[in-house]
């Protein structure tokens, strides 16, 4: 009998895998547009303090069950890495968002990829072969098309929002490094957890000198908690349960789909055109996270 469910039950997974790998960057691809939404009404800080809150707050019931691995020793080293990986390129994303239709955060966003392999060859002794080196002019290039281009439908450059979404794209960069040398061992989702409650305490100061002091309305507070709860806090859940099942390699292909939803999520809920710049900036980056991934494999 067990013979016979095993491979009912295998399918049944991967069903669910070909289910959850774009939910996950469907919702990693929303919250460019949740973010488009909040920032005009609270704020880079004000915004990122909740979504750093509330994302650490839906994961913490696990780093309760993993908190006797988690010394006091431990925590500057996990606030250190919840500002690099989280504080401020979630203020970068937002301060972009302000400026610039939320499918350029998008699309910038799938420059972690390349840039980890940048810093990993700049600081930690990594080869960058033939196809990573042609993967990152490509993604240069797609950045120089996206950053020259026009948006928004008044014609605004959006070179600053660019640099600001490449620079935090940057710092993710550094931080999957940081995480992998020095955060391996410890329960993944956990350690999610206590960067972004760590870094949630660091950014509180500032986040309360910069609170608004006019009323926010019901729309920007759906958008601000959606983009706590179910990008961050959620999000992260489901990325860890992909990675346990399937693997790191497999779940990171989110890196191909996040761009397309947050463009088609900005294009369908907030009527954002999709500009020609913003296709052929996508086309390269993507072309080269591609080649970066496969020479990576």
């Amino acid at each position: 009998m067990n013979a016979i469910l095993a491979p009912i039950g295998f399918a049944a997974r991967l069903r669910l895998d070909a289910l959850e790998l774009p939910a996950l960057a469907a919702i990693w691809g929303i919250s460019f547009l949740f973010m488009r939404v909040a920032a005009p009404a609270f704020g880079p800080l004000a915004l990122v303090e909740l979504r750093l809150a509330l994302g650490g707050l839906v994961l913490a019931p696990l780093l309760w069950r993993a908190r006797a691995q988690f010394p006091l020793r431990l925590w500057p080293k996990l606030a250190l890495v919840g500002a690099i990986n989280s504080a401020v390129p979630f203020v970068l994303f937002a301060w972009g968002a302000e400026r610039a239709p939320a499918g350029i955060g998008a699309i910038t966003s799938a420059m972690t990829v390349l840039f980890a392999a940048l810093v990993g060859f700049a600081c930690f002794g990594e080869k960058i072969g033939t196809r990573r080196a042609l993967a990152l002019l490509g993604g240069f290039a797609g950045v120089g098309v996206l950053a020259a281009g026009k948006s928004g439908g008044a014609g605004a450059a959006i070179g600053w929002a660019v640099a600001a979404g490449c620079a935090a794209a940057f710092l993710y960069g550094v931080g999957l490094h940081l995480v992998r040398r020095h955060l391996g061992g410890l329960p993944p989702a956990a350690v999610a957890s206590a960067t972004l409650l760590s870094a949630a305490l660091l950014m509180l100061p500032a986040a309360l000198a910069q609170w608004p002091a006019q009323a926010i309305g019901a729309r920007a507070w759906g958008a601000a908690l959606l983009l706590g709860l179910l990008c961050t806090g959620l999000a992260y859940a489901l990325f860890y349960r992909l990675v346990a099942r399937i693997g790191a390699a497999r779940t990171s292909l989110a890196t191909y789909l996040i761009p397309l939803f947050g463009v088609a999520w900005a294009w369908l809920l907030l009527d954002e055109p999709v500009t020609v710049p913003m296709a052929a900036a996508g086309a390269l980056i993507l072309a080269g996270v591609w080649l970066a991934r496969r020479e990576a494999q």
